[in-house]
Protein backbone atom coordinates (compact mmCIF):
# COMPACT_ATOMS: atom_id res chain seq x y z
CA UNK A 1 0.00 0.00 0.00
CA UNK A 2 0.98 3.78 -0.61
CA UNK A 3 -0.23 6.77 1.59
CA UNK A 4 -2.53 8.98 0.52
CA UNK A 5 -0.79 11.94 -1.50
CA UNK A 6 -2.00 15.38 0.44
CA UNK A 7 -2.63 18.48 -0.91
CA UNK A 8 -1.07 21.62 0.05
CA UNK A 9 -2.84 22.73 1.88
CA UNK A 10 -3.35 19.48 4.32
CA UNK A 11 0.28 19.54 5.05
CA UNK A 12 0.25 23.43 5.61
CA UNK A 13 -2.59 22.70 8.62
CA UNK A 14 -0.56 19.59 9.30
CA UNK A 15 2.17 21.93 10.00
CA UNK A 16 0.37 25.01 11.26
CA UNK A 17 0.99 24.49 14.98
CA UNK A 18 5.13 24.70 14.23
CA UNK A 19 4.16 28.47 13.53
CA UNK A 20 2.93 29.06 17.43
CA UNK A 21 5.84 27.14 18.75
CA UNK A 22 8.38 28.93 16.56
CA UNK A 23 7.00 32.00 17.26
CA UNK A 24 7.70 31.18 21.52
CA UNK A 25 10.91 29.94 20.39
CA UNK A 26 11.90 33.31 18.60
CA UNK A 27 10.99 35.52 21.46
CA UNK A 28 13.09 33.51 23.75
CA UNK A 29 15.83 33.22 21.32
CA UNK A 30 16.02 36.73 20.47
CA UNK A 31 15.18 37.90 24.17
CA UNK A 32 16.28 35.43 26.81
CA UNK A 33 20.10 36.82 26.94
CA UNK A 34 19.04 40.18 27.40
CA UNK A 35 15.81 38.93 30.01
CA UNK A 36 18.69 37.40 31.98
CA UNK A 37 20.88 40.45 31.84
CA UNK A 38 18.40 43.03 32.99
CA UNK A 39 18.51 39.90 35.93
CA UNK A 40 21.87 40.37 36.49
CA UNK A 41 23.78 37.91 34.32
CA UNK A 42 27.00 39.14 32.84
CA UNK A 43 27.95 38.18 28.90
CA UNK A 44 30.33 35.93 29.54
CA UNK A 45 27.51 33.85 31.71
CA UNK A 46 25.00 33.81 29.07
CA UNK A 47 25.75 30.44 27.34
CA UNK A 48 25.67 28.66 31.04
CA UNK A 49 22.06 29.82 31.57
CA UNK A 50 21.21 28.86 27.87
CA UNK A 51 22.76 25.27 28.62
CA UNK A 52 19.63 24.43 29.95
CA UNK A 53 17.80 24.62 26.33
CA UNK A 54 20.03 21.57 25.21
CA UNK A 55 19.80 20.04 27.96
CA UNK A 56 16.01 19.36 27.53
CA UNK A 57 16.28 18.35 24.67
CA UNK A 58 18.91 15.70 24.92
CA UNK A 59 16.14 14.49 27.45
CA UNK A 60 12.90 14.87 26.32
CA UNK A 61 12.88 14.50 22.68
CA UNK A 62 14.15 10.55 22.45
CA UNK A 63 11.56 10.25 25.21
CA UNK A 64 8.72 11.89 23.81
CA UNK A 65 9.60 10.17 20.44
CA UNK A 66 9.84 6.29 21.80
CA UNK A 67 6.47 6.97 23.62
CA UNK A 68 4.33 8.87 20.73
CA UNK A 69 5.39 5.89 18.24
CA UNK A 70 3.42 3.84 20.96
CA UNK A 71 0.50 6.04 21.78
CA UNK A 72 -2.57 5.29 20.23
CA UNK A 73 -5.82 7.00 21.63
CA UNK A 74 -8.96 9.38 20.60
CA UNK A 75 -6.68 12.13 20.08
CA UNK A 76 -3.78 10.05 17.79
CA UNK A 77 -0.56 9.30 18.23
CA UNK A 78 1.49 12.53 17.98
CA UNK A 79 -1.19 14.83 18.72
CA UNK A 80 -1.76 14.62 22.14
CA UNK A 81 1.86 15.13 23.39
CA UNK A 82 2.42 18.75 20.77
CA UNK A 83 -0.81 20.03 22.95
CA UNK A 84 0.78 19.21 26.02
CA UNK A 85 3.85 20.78 25.14
CA UNK A 86 2.21 23.95 23.62
CA UNK A 87 0.08 24.44 27.13
CA UNK A 88 3.38 23.74 28.93
CA UNK A 89 5.45 26.60 26.86
CA UNK A 90 2.83 29.18 27.29
CA UNK A 91 2.84 28.90 31.10
CA UNK A 92 6.64 29.57 30.70
CA UNK A 93 6.43 32.11 28.23
CA UNK A 94 3.77 34.01 30.45
CA UNK A 95 5.94 34.25 33.33
CA UNK A 96 9.76 34.42 32.12
CA UNK A 97 9.60 37.85 31.52
CA UNK A 98 7.61 38.55 35.00
CA UNK A 99 10.19 36.55 36.89
CA UNK A 100 10.78 39.61 39.21
CA UNK A 101 7.26 38.89 41.10
CA UNK A 102 8.86 35.67 42.89
CA UNK A 103 11.50 38.53 43.93
CA UNK A 104 10.38 37.81 47.71
CA UNK A 105 11.22 34.25 47.12
CA UNK A 106 14.18 33.79 44.73
CA UNK A 107 16.54 35.72 43.03
CA UNK A 108 14.73 37.18 39.76
CA UNK A 109 18.00 35.57 38.08
CA UNK A 110 17.34 32.10 39.13
CA UNK A 111 12.96 31.99 38.51
CA UNK A 112 13.93 33.71 35.03
CA UNK A 113 16.29 30.34 34.21
CA UNK A 114 13.65 27.88 35.59
CA UNK A 115 10.99 29.24 33.19
CA UNK A 116 13.76 29.02 30.38
CA UNK A 117 14.11 25.21 31.55
CA UNK A 118 10.42 24.74 31.46
CA UNK A 119 9.89 26.67 27.97
CA UNK A 120 12.41 24.67 26.59
CA UNK A 121 11.18 21.36 27.96
CA UNK A 122 8.28 21.97 26.58
CA UNK A 123 8.52 23.26 23.02
CA UNK A 124 10.88 20.24 22.86
CA UNK A 125 7.79 17.98 23.52
CA UNK A 126 5.83 19.58 20.96
CA UNK A 127 8.51 19.72 18.41
CA UNK A 128 9.48 16.31 18.10
CA UNK A 129 6.08 15.00 17.43
CA UNK A 130 5.59 17.45 14.85
CA UNK A 131 8.94 16.26 13.05
CA UNK A 132 7.38 13.02 13.35
CA UNK A 133 4.00 13.53 12.22
CA UNK A 134 5.79 14.65 8.98
CA UNK A 135 7.48 11.56 8.19
CA UNK A 136 4.14 9.46 9.35
CA UNK A 137 1.55 11.25 6.93
CA UNK A 138 4.02 12.09 3.88
CA UNK A 139 4.84 9.45 1.03
CA UNK A 140 8.41 9.86 0.13
CA UNK A 141 8.12 11.95 -3.09
CA UNK A 142 6.44 14.69 -0.87
CA UNK A 143 8.86 14.85 2.24
CA UNK A 144 10.86 17.46 0.83
CA UNK A 145 8.38 19.67 -0.06
CA UNK A 146 6.47 18.85 3.51
CA UNK A 147 9.62 19.43 5.90
CA UNK A 148 9.78 22.80 3.22
CA UNK A 149 6.24 23.97 4.35
CA UNK A 150 6.58 23.09 7.83
CA UNK A 151 9.93 25.13 7.39
CA UNK A 152 8.32 28.30 5.73
CA UNK A 153 5.72 28.04 8.66
CA UNK A 154 8.39 27.89 11.05
CA UNK A 155 10.23 31.30 9.60
CA UNK A 156 7.02 33.38 9.41
CA UNK A 157 6.64 32.29 13.62
CA UNK A 158 9.88 33.30 13.89
CA UNK A 159 9.19 36.41 12.06
CA UNK A 160 6.47 37.42 14.17
CA UNK A 161 7.92 36.62 17.25
CA UNK A 162 11.30 38.31 16.82
CA UNK A 163 9.72 41.62 15.24
CA UNK A 164 7.25 42.01 17.82
CA UNK A 165 8.51 43.89 20.69
CA UNK A 166 9.67 46.33 18.31
CA UNK A 167 6.34 46.50 16.71
CA UNK A 168 4.60 46.56 19.97
CA UNK A 169 7.11 49.73 20.46
CA UNK A 170 7.26 51.33 17.26
CA UNK A 171 3.47 51.54 16.19
CA UNK A 172 1.43 51.19 19.11
CA UNK A 173 3.68 52.80 21.64
CA UNK A 174 4.27 50.18 24.52
CA UNK A 175 7.01 51.33 26.09
CA UNK A 176 10.77 49.48 25.10
CA UNK A 177 12.04 51.70 28.84
CA UNK A 178 13.05 49.34 31.99
CA UNK A 179 14.76 50.17 35.40
CA UNK A 180 17.17 47.82 36.68
CA UNK A 181 15.84 44.65 37.44
CA UNK A 182 12.63 44.50 35.46
CA UNK A 183 11.66 43.58 32.10
CA UNK A 184 10.24 46.17 29.47
CA UNK A 185 6.80 46.21 28.69
CA UNK A 186 6.85 45.77 25.06
CA UNK A 187 8.66 42.53 26.02
CA UNK A 188 6.54 41.06 29.05
CA UNK A 189 3.39 42.04 26.43
CA UNK A 190 5.08 40.37 23.19
CA UNK A 191 5.93 36.89 25.18
CA UNK A 192 2.30 36.94 26.50
CA UNK A 193 0.50 37.47 23.20
CA UNK A 194 3.14 33.97 21.84
CA UNK A 195 2.01 32.20 24.47
CA UNK A 196 -1.55 33.04 22.95
CA UNK A 197 -0.87 32.64 19.64
CA UNK A 198 1.36 28.98 20.11
CA UNK A 199 -2.19 27.76 21.52
CA UNK A 200 -4.17 28.94 19.00
CA UNK A 201 -2.21 27.75 16.20
CA UNK A 202 -1.79 24.11 18.02
CA UNK A 203 -5.25 23.41 18.11
CA UNK A 204 -5.37 24.64 14.15
CA UNK A 205 -3.53 21.36 13.58
CA UNK A 206 -5.35 18.92 16.33
CA UNK A 207 -8.42 19.83 14.81
CA UNK A 208 -8.01 19.77 10.88
CA UNK A 209 -5.35 16.81 10.47
CA UNK A 210 -6.00 13.23 10.89
CA UNK A 211 -3.14 10.34 11.88
CA UNK A 212 -2.52 7.16 10.26
CA UNK A 213 -3.79 4.57 12.97
CA UNK A 214 -0.35 1.76 13.50
CA UNK A 215 -2.41 -1.23 11.78
CA UNK A 216 -2.34 1.75 8.79
CA UNK A 217 1.26 2.33 9.23
CA UNK A 218 2.19 -1.26 10.07
CA UNK A 219 1.00 -1.40 5.75
CA UNK A 220 3.23 1.08 4.53
CA UNK A 221 6.71 -0.10 5.16
CA UNK A 222 9.55 1.67 3.76
CA UNK A 223 11.66 -1.24 1.38
CA UNK A 224 14.55 1.47 1.18
CA UNK A 225 14.56 1.96 5.04
CA UNK A 226 17.83 0.99 6.96
CA UNK A 227 16.02 -0.31 10.08
CA UNK A 228 14.50 -3.40 10.50
CA UNK A 229 11.58 -3.39 12.78
CA UNK A 230 10.33 -6.65 14.81
CA UNK A 231 7.16 -7.95 14.67
CA UNK A 232 6.51 -7.87 17.98
CA UNK A 233 6.44 -4.26 19.93
CA UNK A 234 8.77 -2.94 22.04
CA UNK A 235 7.65 -1.10 24.92
CA UNK A 236 10.38 -0.22 27.19
CA UNK A 237 11.66 2.80 27.59
CA UNK A 238 15.43 1.38 27.84
CA UNK A 239 14.57 0.62 24.00
CA UNK A 240 16.26 3.47 22.91
CA UNK A 241 19.43 2.68 23.75
CA UNK A 242 19.37 -0.38 21.72
CA UNK A 243 17.84 2.40 19.00
CA UNK A 244 20.24 4.69 19.12
CA UNK A 245 23.24 2.11 18.68
CA UNK A 246 21.24 0.53 15.62
CA UNK A 247 20.98 3.97 14.06
CA UNK A 248 21.06 3.94 10.62
CA UNK A 249 24.10 4.88 8.64
CA UNK A 250 22.67 8.22 6.90
CA UNK A 251 21.81 9.46 10.67
CA UNK A 252 25.32 8.92 11.53
CA UNK A 253 26.56 10.69 8.63
CA UNK A 254 24.41 13.43 9.36
CA UNK A 255 25.69 14.00 12.41
CA UNK A 256 28.58 15.38 12.12
CA UNK A 257 26.99 17.96 9.91
CA UNK A 258 24.26 18.50 12.79
CA UNK A 259 27.26 19.07 15.37
CA UNK A 260 29.01 21.81 13.14
CA UNK A 261 25.44 23.27 12.39
CA UNK A 262 23.42 23.65 15.74
CA UNK A 263 27.11 24.74 17.23
CA UNK A 264 27.12 27.89 14.87
CA UNK A 265 23.55 28.36 15.45
CA UNK A 266 23.87 28.40 19.28
CA UNK A 267 26.62 31.00 19.00
CA UNK A 268 24.39 33.31 17.35
CA UNK A 269 21.51 33.13 19.34
CA UNK A 270 23.22 33.37 22.74
CA UNK A 271 25.96 36.31 21.60
CA UNK A 272 24.39 38.75 18.57
CA UNK A 273 22.77 41.16 20.73
CA UNK A 274 25.91 41.63 23.26
CA UNK A 275 27.68 41.64 19.88
CA UNK A 276 25.54 43.77 18.21
CA UNK A 277 24.63 45.98 21.09
CA UNK A 278 29.18 46.55 21.90
CA UNK A 279 30.51 45.87 18.24
CA UNK A 280 28.09 47.59 15.76
CA UNK A 281 26.59 50.21 18.54
CA UNK A 282 29.49 51.25 20.25
CA UNK A 283 28.22 50.60 23.63
CA UNK A 284 29.66 48.99 26.84
CA UNK A 285 28.76 45.55 27.96
CA UNK A 286 28.47 46.47 31.62
CA UNK A 287 24.68 48.70 31.49
CA UNK A 288 22.11 46.40 29.86
CA UNK A 289 19.36 48.44 31.48
CA UNK A 290 20.10 51.36 29.32
CA UNK A 291 17.96 52.82 27.27
CA UNK A 292 20.39 52.40 24.16
CA UNK A 293 21.09 48.62 24.92
CA UNK A 294 16.93 47.77 24.78
CA UNK A 295 16.69 49.52 21.59
CA UNK A 296 19.96 47.52 20.35
CA UNK A 297 18.33 44.55 21.71
CA UNK A 298 14.75 45.76 19.81
CA UNK A 299 16.75 45.90 16.80
CA UNK A 300 18.59 42.41 17.09
CA UNK A 301 14.75 40.97 17.37
CA UNK A 302 14.25 43.03 13.75
CA UNK A 303 17.22 40.68 12.45
CA UNK A 304 16.10 37.70 13.96
CA UNK A 305 13.06 38.56 12.08
CA UNK A 306 14.69 38.72 8.49
CA UNK A 307 16.73 35.68 8.44
CA UNK A 308 13.21 33.93 9.21
CA UNK A 309 10.99 35.41 6.93
CA UNK A 310 13.95 34.86 4.26
CA UNK A 311 14.13 31.01 5.45
CA UNK A 312 10.45 31.01 5.43
CA UNK A 313 10.46 32.40 1.41
CA UNK A 314 13.39 30.03 0.62
CA UNK A 315 11.80 27.06 1.75
CA UNK A 316 8.54 27.97 0.29
CA UNK A 317 9.09 28.87 -3.19
CA UNK A 318 12.97 27.56 -3.70
CA UNK A 319 14.08 24.91 -1.79
CA UNK A 320 11.91 21.85 -3.69
CA UNK A 321 12.62 23.39 -6.84
CA UNK A 322 16.16 23.65 -6.25
CA UNK A 323 16.96 20.24 -4.40
CA UNK A 324 14.81 18.71 -7.39
CA UNK A 325 17.64 20.25 -9.62
CA UNK A 326 21.11 19.39 -7.81
CA UNK A 327 20.27 17.53 -4.94
CA UNK A 328 19.49 17.60 -1.19
CA UNK A 329 23.07 17.45 -0.05
CA UNK A 330 24.01 19.82 -2.64
CA UNK A 331 21.41 21.73 -2.02
CA UNK A 332 22.39 22.20 2.05
CA UNK A 333 26.30 22.38 1.56
CA UNK A 334 25.58 25.60 -0.97
CA UNK A 335 23.17 26.87 2.20
CA UNK A 336 25.21 26.06 4.78
CA UNK A 337 28.22 27.93 2.55
CA UNK A 338 25.97 31.17 2.29
CA UNK A 339 25.40 31.07 5.60
CA UNK A 340 28.88 30.92 7.02
CA UNK A 341 29.68 34.05 4.93
CA UNK A 342 26.62 35.65 6.21
CA UNK A 343 28.20 35.77 10.11
CA UNK A 344 31.61 36.42 9.20
CA UNK A 345 30.67 39.35 7.13
CA UNK A 346 29.00 40.80 10.50
CA UNK A 347 32.05 41.57 11.75
CA UNK A 348 32.30 44.13 8.66
CA UNK A 349 29.12 45.69 8.98
CA UNK A 350 29.64 49.77 8.93
CA UNK A 351 25.87 50.28 11.10
CA UNK A 352 23.29 48.26 12.04
CA UNK A 353 21.01 48.80 8.82
CA UNK A 354 23.63 47.00 7.22
CA UNK A 355 23.28 43.94 9.10
CA UNK A 356 20.15 43.03 7.46
CA UNK A 357 22.84 42.12 4.67
CA UNK A 358 24.16 38.89 6.74
CA UNK A 359 21.32 38.07 8.14
CA UNK A 360 19.64 36.87 4.76
CA UNK A 361 22.18 35.45 4.20
CA UNK A 362 21.73 33.11 7.40
CA UNK A 363 18.35 33.00 6.38
CA UNK A 364 19.24 30.51 3.50
CA UNK A 365 21.47 28.59 6.22
CA UNK A 366 18.37 28.49 8.34
CA UNK A 367 15.73 26.79 5.79
CA UNK A 368 18.06 24.23 4.67
CA UNK A 369 18.76 22.80 7.94
CA UNK A 370 15.12 22.89 9.17
CA UNK A 371 14.08 20.71 6.24
CA UNK A 372 16.83 18.81 4.23
CA UNK A 373 18.41 16.85 7.10
CA UNK A 374 14.99 15.91 8.00
CA UNK A 375 13.99 15.23 4.81
CA UNK A 376 17.42 13.26 3.86
CA UNK A 377 16.99 11.02 7.17
CA UNK A 378 13.22 10.27 6.99
CA UNK A 379 13.97 7.71 4.04
CA UNK A 380 16.32 5.89 5.85
CA UNK A 381 13.74 4.89 8.53
CA UNK A 382 11.05 2.30 8.78
CA UNK A 383 7.46 3.90 9.72
CA UNK A 384 7.31 2.37 13.03
CA UNK A 385 10.54 4.01 14.54
CA UNK A 386 9.80 7.44 12.53
CA UNK A 387 9.25 8.74 16.42
CA UNK A 388 11.91 7.77 18.18
CA UNK A 389 14.38 8.21 15.70
CA UNK A 390 13.29 11.77 15.23
CA UNK A 391 14.00 12.12 18.87
CA UNK A 392 17.21 10.47 18.81
CA UNK A 393 18.06 12.68 15.89
CA UNK A 394 17.90 15.58 17.74
CA UNK A 395 20.88 14.37 19.91
CA UNK A 396 24.04 16.02 17.19
CA UNK A 397 21.52 19.04 17.88
CA UNK A 398 21.35 19.41 21.40
CA UNK A 399 24.95 18.00 22.17
CA UNK A 400 26.92 20.98 20.28
CA UNK A 401 24.70 23.11 22.24
CA UNK A 402 25.71 21.82 25.50
CA UNK A 403 29.42 21.82 24.09
CA UNK A 404 28.82 25.58 23.15
CA UNK A 405 27.57 26.54 25.84
CA UNK A 406 30.02 25.04 28.19
CA UNK A 407 33.01 26.56 26.11
CA UNK A 408 31.15 29.62 24.27
CA UNK A 409 31.59 31.61 27.78
CA UNK A 410 34.76 31.51 28.69
CA UNK A 411 36.21 31.47 25.22
CA UNK A 412 34.23 34.66 24.82
CA UNK A 413 35.49 35.85 27.94
CA UNK A 414 39.48 34.84 28.43
CA UNK A 415 39.99 34.12 23.98
CA UNK A 416 37.75 37.29 22.95
CA UNK A 417 38.29 39.58 25.75
CA UNK A 418 34.45 39.68 26.24
CA UNK A 419 33.89 41.01 22.73
CA UNK A 420 31.39 38.70 21.13
CA UNK A 421 31.54 39.55 17.78
CA UNK A 422 33.94 37.06 17.95
CA UNK A 423 31.87 34.30 18.82
CA UNK A 424 29.73 34.91 15.46
CA UNK A 425 32.78 34.81 13.72
CA UNK A 426 33.61 30.97 15.14
CA UNK A 427 29.66 30.28 14.46
CA UNK A 428 30.35 31.06 10.55
CA UNK A 429 33.18 29.47 10.19
CA UNK A 430 31.53 26.44 11.94
CA UNK A 431 28.73 26.71 9.02
CA UNK A 432 31.45 25.57 6.66
CA UNK A 433 32.78 22.95 8.09
CA UNK A 434 29.29 21.91 8.50
CA UNK A 435 29.12 22.30 4.45
CA UNK A 436 32.35 20.16 3.67
CA UNK A 437 30.68 17.43 5.75
CA UNK A 438 27.20 17.61 3.57
CA UNK A 439 29.22 15.26 0.73
CA UNK A 440 29.84 12.14 3.06
CA UNK A 441 25.61 12.04 3.56
CA UNK A 442 24.54 8.77 2.36
CA UNK A 443 20.80 10.28 0.75
CA UNK A 444 18.79 6.83 0.46
CA UNK A 445 15.87 8.36 -1.66
CA UNK A 446 17.30 11.19 -3.16
CA UNK A 447 16.07 10.90 -6.99
CA UNK A 448 18.78 13.09 -8.07
CA UNK A 449 21.38 10.14 -7.22
CA UNK A 450 18.64 7.26 -8.96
Amino acid sequence: MEKRKLSFWEIWNMSFGFLGIQMGFALQNANASRILQIFGADVHELSWFWIIAPLMGLIVQPIIGHYSDKTWGRFGRRKPFFLVGAILASVGLILMPQANIFISVLPALWVGAGMLMIMDASFNIAMEPFRALVGDNLRTDQRTAGFSIQTSLIGFGAVIGSALPYVLTKYFHVSNSTVPGSVPLNLTLSFIIGAAVLIASILVTMFTTKEYSPEELSKFEDPQSEIDVPTEEKSKLTDIFTDFAKMPTTMRQLSWVQFFSWFGLFGMWVFTTPAIAHHIYGLPLSDASSQQYQDAGDWVGILFGVYNLVSAIIALFFLPYIAKKIGRKSTHALSLIIGGIGLISIYFMPDENWVILPMILIGVAWASILAMPYAILAGSIAPKKMGVYMGIFNFFVVIPQIVNALIGGPIVKYLYNGDAIYALITSGVSFLIAALLVYKVKDVDDTIQK
